[in-house]
This record gives structure tokens, C-alpha cells and sequence, in this order.
């Protein structure tokens, strides 16, 4: 089984063929496309989630990732955020567990019901 493998691998001259240069190249255009579509696309979504946690201040509504709403009242220097969930109350939240599509997602539908209310 093994003698036959060894003989596919040779050349019509007996002489070994050379597609080990052929493998590199297609194993490294493999790494390419698994870079480009897997790799640089997560590292961009992250650098945008930790852009949008730096900006966050007091008064911003935000949702969780637990589907939490409220409004951040506080922005501790530990890392965690003080969210008021109803008037009057409020729970501490790390601000790693704020979801960036989410709060887009709340605070474009805030402004268009804020600018159809204000075209009527």
C-alpha cells in the first residue's frame, strides 16, 4: 500500500515529482483567505467595540447583553458602569457586557420616533 503511494509520487522518468513548491503556494494562499475573511474582520469588530465602550458617558442609553435597558448614571474607574434601570434604581455592570449592535440598534429607533413626532 505504502510502495504504491511512493510510485504515484514519481514522475513518467522514475525521478520524484516536484510539487512540494505547488503545496507551499496553495497552503499559503489558504492562510491568506482564512486572514482576510476570519482573522481582520474580528480584530476591526473589536477595535469598534472597544472605541464605542470608551466613548460612553452619563445620560447615554445603552442595552446589555443580557437585554438589560437603562441609562448610565455613573462611569466607575474599574471598569464598570452604574445603570439606572427604572427611576431610582440601579445595578453595577461591567462595561465589557454592553452590546454595541443593540444600543445602535435602540438609539436609531429613539431618533426616528423623535423625528416623526417632530414632523407632526
Amino acid at each position: 500500500m505504502i510502495y504504491n503511494t511512493v510510485l504515484l509520487a514519481t514522475s513518467a522518468n522514475g525521478q520524484p515529482s516536484s510539487g512540494g513548491s505547488f503545496q507551499l503556494v496553495m497552503m499559503g494562499a489558504i492562510i491568506l483567505v482564512f486572514w482576510l475573511f476570519m482573522i481582520r474582520p474580528q480584530a476591526k469588530k473589536a477595535k469598534e467595540q472597544k472605541k464605542f465602550i470608551e466613548s460612553m458617558g452619563k445620560g447615554d442609553r445603552i442595552v446589555t447583553i443580557a437585554g438589560i435597558h437603562g441609562t448610565i448614571n455613573r462611569v466607575n474607574d474599574d471598569n464598570t458602569i452604574q445603570l439606572e434601570v427604572s427611576p431610582g434604581s440601579y445595578i453595577k455592570i461591567e462595561k465589557s457586557a454592553i452590546s454595541q449592535e443593540w444600543t445602535a440598534a435602540l438609539n436609531k429607533g429613539n431618533t426616528t420616533a423623535v423625528t416623526t413626532a417632530d414632523k407632526k
